[in-house]
């Protein structure tokens, strides 16, 4: 459904990131949309070049797509506000925003992170600043490199709410032939799914930073998504969320592309290089670094087992080497594969 081509922008996109101006850019082929930029600089340039060329190069931007840095201008967003802010700034940048919410307006969260000290979800975050409630927000992931996207070139994800409805509309409103969209109600799982995949292509890249090869990397990633599963189903969440889009097809998109920026830290520290050095040269924010510590505080809430994240988290931030931590992994004691099934299948039956 198209709301028209003309009038005030009833969709507001906040975050002039890539992933940002891509689902702006989609937006705004068909109907108008504000992007709201953190810096008047960043809008400028938008609005005079019709490009993000830092964020988004050599991608057009239609004329329907108005870029600003006025938080006021999501008062006319009545219908639709995507968050699209790295996981660190989304309490403030919905703070800055939350006075000038439609109360008609349905909220989005496309930020794949959890809040470091409240250990909070990104649709948590923000129904905790803006007092909407949950069954108001919708989170979408998935497999989703912007630039790919930007480029017309077919991709998928999930939009994941409470209520079944909003997934509806947020489909209607974003699904194109070339993003296609699925729904899930599973709005938990969904959430962690994207979080917790960017620790495990921070540990892939690394892998491939090592020439561990084809068959020590799918080794890695699946007992990765394994953990993931684990720390999912302990918090309540649907395991076959972590089979779907959200889950096993982000993962294989974030750890076996150069597009990730989160498998390109991986590779980094398998050079030698130190966290504090890589950071500023990424040319995006790896959310993993910033997520790796809370996905442990909520494993050991949970008495859930991470060796992976906790390997992690020693490169980043512990000053071992990657070839430790993933000589350490190799090193562990073998079990049974199917350790925790019988709890997925108590989880499922449960559930029906």
């Amino acid at each position: 459904m198209s709301a028209g081509s003309s009038g005030a922008a009833r969709v507001a996109v906040i975050g002039a990131g890539a992933w940002g101006t891509t689902l702006a850019r989609i937006i705004g082929i068909q109907e108008p949309v504000s992007l709201v930029a953190r810096s008047a600089d960043v809008a400028s340039a938008i609005s005079r070049d019709r490009r993000n060329e830092r964020r988004l190069p050599g991608i057009d931007l239609p004329e329907s797509l108005v870029a600003t840095a006025d938080a006021a201008t999501i008062s006319d967003a009545v219908d639709l506000v995507v968050i699209a802010v790295p996981s660190s700034h989304v309490r403030s940048a919905v703070s800055a925003v939350a006075p000038y919410l439609a109360s008609t307006a349905d909220i989005v969260s496309v930020v794949k992170g959890l809040e470091p000290n409240t250990l909070l979800r990104m649709s948590e975050v923000i129904a905790d600043v803006t007092g909407v409630r949950p069954g108001r927000i919708a989170a979408l992931s998935g497999p989703n490199l912007a630039i790919e996207v930007a480029r017309g070139l077919p991709a998928s994800a999930v939009v994941a709410s409470d209520d079944p409805s909003l997934a509806d509309r947020v489909v209607d409103r974003l699904g194109r032939r070339e993003f296609r969209l699925y729904v899930n109600s599973d709005i938990l799982g969904v959430e962690l799914a994207g979080a917790l995949k960017n620790i495990v292509a921070i540990a892939a890249g690394a892998a491939d930073g090592l020439g561990f090869g084809d068959n020590g990397k799918a080794g890695l990633i699946t007992r990765g998504l394994a953990e993931m599963t684990r720390l999912g189903l302990a918090m309540g969440a649907n395991p076959l969320t972590f089979a779907g889009l959200a889950g096993i097809g982000d993962v294989v998109a974030t750890c076996g592309s150069g597009l990730s920026r989160n498998h390109r830290l991986g590779e980094e520290l398998a050079k030698g290089r130190k966290w504090a050095d890589i950071e500023a040269s990424l040319p995006g924010v790896a959310e993993g670094a910033y997520t790796v510590d809370a996905a442990l505080a909520l494993a050991r809430r949970h008495d859930v087992e991470m060796p992976i994240a906790q390997e992690v988290h020693n490169a980043l931030f512990e000053g071992k080497s990657v070839q430790r931590c993933l000589i350490d992994l190799l090193s562990r004691e073998s079990k049974d594969e199917l350790a925790d099934f019988r709890r997925w299948v108590d989880h499922l039956t449960a559930a029906r």
